[in-house]
């Protein structure tokens, strides 16, 4: 059956009746995809940007799944900043308002002792920011030994901010059999190397500006013998009008070797990998930005708050040890309405990534032809 409305979904009468006071009826892409693996447990990766129905996602499915009988932490949210600890803790109120649960957002620059006496009179829901939430850890004033459904919302702001050790931190308290949803805007590398520490088979959803963004976007793949990898990169740069391109490699090194063979060969480009100062990087990339660099040579996680506009080409000199990373990369081009093209080199032994990547979108990705590359 195809879920359109809320009617749809085994919710509890309470649940619904919060839900209908609210005027919910038709779900949002992200809630239609995630609220059925949340209520059956599983982890969910979910890629969303803001005002697209997330909290909804991931709260309705917590506040279903939480006992208000027993006055524990069951369900925790982790957000990047107090504003949006606030918000989500509300709406989760509204939903829960007949089931008689009580949600606590916990965030600094507010007294503690007032956060200290809500938690011992008993909260089912804890939405905090990671410092505050450790604060209330060390001081024994929160317990997370009963906590069964644990969110990271835009879990990508909270990794720019520096917030994985605290993730690490806070996830170690909590119980290994837990459930784990992550939200972000983003997925590139460094989420996904939460996600694969933390996360049991999880179920991935993509619903976001990058999907969109690929009506206007050229993908084409070109699965090649990997030992001539470089020769075919060449002949692709060689025959293609390009403007701005971002080639992507997964690891430092690559970034590194590959500039270096570039530049030997003629072309403008420079690496750009989380080995850089912070003067070297925006040294880098105002170069890149205004034009008088054309190639950057990039990891994922170099290429994180990069905005730049009029890349023409984002090529995946390496593909993505992720499928869900491969959205974030292309989404780089074809911006403000704009046309791009995507093209990734696909070694022989790499055609189940491949594969995984065509199972995420709708969007058609053309075979190339290659040529071989003695010809090149």
């Amino acid at each position: 059956m195809q879920i359109e409305n809320f009617e749809d979904l085994p919710l509890t009468p309470e649940v619904m009746k919060g839900i209908e006071e609210l005027g919910f009826c038709n779900l949002f892409p992200i809630q239609a995809q995630a609220i059925i693996p949340l209520l059956e447990g599983k982890d969910v990766i979910g890629q969303a940007q803001t005002g697209t129905g997330k909290t909804a996602a991931f709260g309705i499915p917590m506040v279903e799944r939480v006992n208000p009988k027993i006055k524990r932490v069951q369900g925790l949210v982790l957000a990047p900043t107090r504003e949006l600890a606030i918000q989500v803790a509300e709406r989760i109120r509204r939903f829960s308002r007949y089931s008689m649960l009580n949600i606590l957002p916990v965030y600094g620059g507010e007294t503690i002792q007032k956060q200290i006496r809500e938690l011992k009179r008993g909260v089912h829901i804890v939405v905090g920011t990671p410092g505050r939430v450790i604060d209330h850890l060390r001081r024994g004033t929160l317990n997370l030994a009963s906590t069964k459904i644990v969110v990271l919302d835009e879990a990508d702001r909270m990794l720019d901010m520096g917030f994985i050790d605290d993730i690490n931190y806070i996830l170690s308290r909590v119980p290994a059999d837990r459930q784990l949803s992550l939200f972000s805007a983003t997925i590139d590398q460094s989420v996904m190397n939460v996600c694969h520490r933390y996360m049991k088979k999880p179920e991935k959803i993509l619903v976001s500006k990058d999907e969109i963004a690929l009506t206007q976007l050229n993908q084409y793949y070109m699965v090649i013998n990997p030992r001539n990898k470089l020769e075919y990169l060449l002949d692709i740069l060689k025959h293609n009008n390009m403007g701005k391109a971002i080639i992507f490699c997964n690891t430092r090194r690559g970034t590194d070797w590959l500039a270096h063979k570039l530049s030997r060969y003629g072309y403008d480009a420079k690496p750009l990998h989380g080995g850089f100062t912070q003067a070297q990087r925006e040294r880098v990339s105002n170069s890149f930005r205004n034009g008088k660099l054309k190639l950057l040579i990039a990891t994922d996680v170099a290429a994180r708050g990069l905005d730049i506009q009029g890349i023409t080409h984002i090529i995946n000199y390496d593909i993505p040890l992720d499928a869900l990373v491969y959205f974030h990369r292309i989404g780089r081009t074809a911006r403000m309405g704009g046309e791009g093209t995507a093209i990734t080199l696909v070694g022989y032994g790499e055609i189940a990534e491949l594969s995984k990547i065509k199972t995420l979108t709708k969007t058609n990705i053309e075979e190339m032809e290659t040529l071989d590359p003695q010809c090149l």
